[in-house]
């Protein structure tokens, strides 16, 4: 039996995770592990809503099912939502390590940034004579951010260069406010500083490009660093003088953790890895290596260019697919066999669930989607492990991958949040794919899969309103009770009943009206036609707090919730004894009401859909039928 871990973290740091991630894997060959990302894009500037939709993906896996948990704190700097990764782990009794940042009561994996960022600081200062600091900062309650910038404090005030440090910007990591900053700056004609000292090689690479767009450059104007050295940095023009955190090898040191703690998840401990600093092109130096990479991204940008354009023709296949379709199973359909006949690039392991509710949204917007977790029965859109595809039509999420094997390669399972806003549409699965985690294209395709699902969900919505107004007539027009289109309403109610609440309650009657084609065929329709008015009173007499729906003919169904469905059984008595015993001579009384009565309650054990219901009510209801015509011989 394969044994889990699980690594929560966000896309906003998607070179760095990778090493991590490849890191992992090494030490683990020997372990029989699998490792579970969860793995989402919230920003600071969304919508409250829209963070929330994103990271609702965190709430997908049941910890109690895993051996550990990392938490990549270098790309998530949510608090309230490290708490309660954190809190869930304990509560499953597994071992939780957070990257990036320490806690007093959790086990830590991370690197030397605080001597790291000395060092950056002392080359600038000895190498290069800068005397003016600016430093640019990610947030406040940054872990990473906060201890670099007091490395370079406390640095300058050893060697006495407090007053070096002349500004600290902080940009909640966001490009355009460091842009914006730097903006500011040469519009008021300010002068600027010796050097920018920033928090990630992100932040210095839009430094640079915001100063070249006023004039001045790097490094001969000014001096620029990051940190991380991301590829992209070293490739940069110029290349970013910048500190390695060694991700890989901290990745490796993290699993080297977890098996430290194995059988002792309370216990806290630590690894630190040492960082390395980088000198590049943009605090002076000459570093040849971003020449080597330079040159092979050249070789490669032939093959980059052919895969983003199939990866792009591949998007613009999908929405056509999508917003093709005028049903919803159609929907189902269609997008299955898209991904059927063509899955290059999701690979032989991809995985699409949905809400059930996400369809019966469609037809009642009345019916909401989950804001919080996933439903007990995902539907499954398209499903394939190891090419093999899944059959059945639902899934329960806290198995979390349909046809997951339990044996056999170690594998990486990349689980995305689609969403619209913080109503839960489902989610993606990706396998083995630390390369699309870099290039950050698995954010361009659940960003794109969640827009295309959002405007075929509404257009059908807006479809079904349209046929709606065009049939007003919810009531038989014989007895005014509901007719069949409003029990197909109910039916859709209740099976949202059924997806959301588990626990919910309610039973379905079937009743069939005796002797209709006697009386017709006898009396006539006229007469037929009061003789279904006095079953149909009976029937509203009896069930006074219960739906009644005439589905046509002599066919009644009655809905039982509420105080009818606890006293459904003496309901059921009442009915058979206020009736007339069945008759099939004539004459009959003029008071003759003889009706074939059968009920079901809904059974979490056994049922799935309301149909489950409704089928066994319809047995019933024939077995009373047989019944009392035998009762006549």
């Amino acid at each position: 039996m394969k044994k889990k871990i699980a690594v929560f973290t966000t896309g906003w740091c998607a070179e760095i995770l990778s090493q991590f991630v490849s890191g992992m894997t090494g030490p683990l060959n020997d372990e029989n592990t699998d490792i579970f990302l969860f793995f989402c894009y919230p920003t600071y500037v969304d919508t409250d809503a829209v963070k929330k939709g994103e990271m609702n993906i965190f709430d997908l896996p049941d910890l109690r099912d895993f051996d550990g948990v990392v938490i990549f704190a270098s790309g998530l700097d949510y608090q309230d939502v490290i708490d309660r990764i954190i809190e869930r782990s304990k509560a499953a009794g597994i071992p939780v390590i957070m990257q990036g940042a320490r806690r007093d009561d959790v086990s830590f994996v991370g690197s030397d940034n605080y001597q790291a960022a000395k060092d950056l600081c002392e080359h600038l200062i000895k190498d290069h004579g800068v005397k003016n600091i600016t430093f640019m900062a990610g947030t406040r309650d940054s872990y990473d951010s906060e201890i670099r910038l007091n490395a370079v404090r406390d640095y300058l005030k050893e060697n006495n260069f407090e007053d070096y440090l002349k500004e600290i910007n902080y940009t909640n990591w966001e490009n355009a406010k460091a842009s914006g900053y730097i903006h500011d700056l040469c519009e008021k004609n300010a002068p600027l500083p010796d050097a920018f000292i920033c928090a990630n090689d992100g932040i210095a690479m839009v430094v640079c490009i915001a100063l070249s767009d006023y004039g001045y450059e790097v490094p001969r104007d000014i001096l620029v660093t990051g940190f991380d050295n991301l590829e992209d940095s070293q490739i940069f023009d110029p290349a970013l003088a910048s500190v390695d955190q060694c991700f890989v090898e901290m990745g490796a040191a993290a699993v080297n953790l977890w098996k430290d703690l194995a059988g002792s998840p309370d216990r806290v401990m630590s690894k630190v890895v040492d960082c390395k600093f980088v000198p590049g092109e943009s605090c002076g130096c000459f570093e040849r290596n971003s020449d080597k990479l330079r040159r092979r991204m050249g070789r490669e940008k032939h093959a980059m260019r052919s895969m983003t354009t199939y990866f792009n023709r591949k998007l613009d296949i999908i929405d056509t697919t999508v917003l093709a379709c005028s049903t919803y199973e159609e929907f189902k359909k269609n997008l299955r066999a898209l991904f059927e006949r063509d899955h290059y690039y999701e690979g032989d392991s991809f995985h699409i669930l949905l809400e059930p509710n996400f369809g019966l949204s469609i037809f009642d917007p009345d019916i909401k989607l989950n804001t919080d977790g996933y439903s007990r029965n995902m539907e499954v859109i398209y499903s394939s492990e190891d090419g093999k595809i899944f059959e059945e039509e639902l899934f329960d999420p806290r198995n979390l991958v349909p046809g997951y094997k339990s044996e056999g390669k170690n594998h990486l399972y990349v689980f995305l949040p689609l969403h619209e806003a913080d109503q839960v549409y489902g989610y993606l699965i990706f396998r083995d794919c630390p390369e699309k985690i870099e290039n950050k294209y698995l954010q361009t395709y659940k960003n794109r899969m969640g827009l295309v699902f959002d405007k075929f969900r509404y257009a059908l919505t807006l479809d079904q309103i349209n046929k709606k107004l065009l049939d007003l007539m919810r009531k038989d027009p014989l007895t005014s009770v509901n007719n069949r289109m409003a029990y197909d309403d109910k039916e859709k109610h209740l099976q949202a009943q059924i997806n959301s609440d588990p626990d919910c309650e309610f039973a379905i009657a079937m009743f069939d009206v005796n002797s209709l084609k006697l009386i017709n065929d006898s009396l006539g329709h006229e007469a037929g036609d009061e003789y279904l008015l006095r079953a149909c009173h009976l029937i509203c007499d009896v069930f006074k707090h219960s739906p009644v729906y005439r589905m046509g003919g002599d066919e009644f169904i009655v809905v039982l919730s509420g105080e009818d469905y606890k006293n459904r059984d003496s309901l059921m008595k009442k009915i058979n004894e206020v009736m007339s015993p069945y008759s099939d001579t004539l004459p009959l009384p003029p008071d003759y009401v003889s009706i074939a009565c059968g009920i079901s309650a809904f059974d979490i054990k056994t049922d799935v859909s309301v149909t489950d219901v409704s089928k066994r009510a319809d047995d019933e209801m024939y077995k009373d039928k047989a019944a009392k015509k035998m009762s006549l011989s």
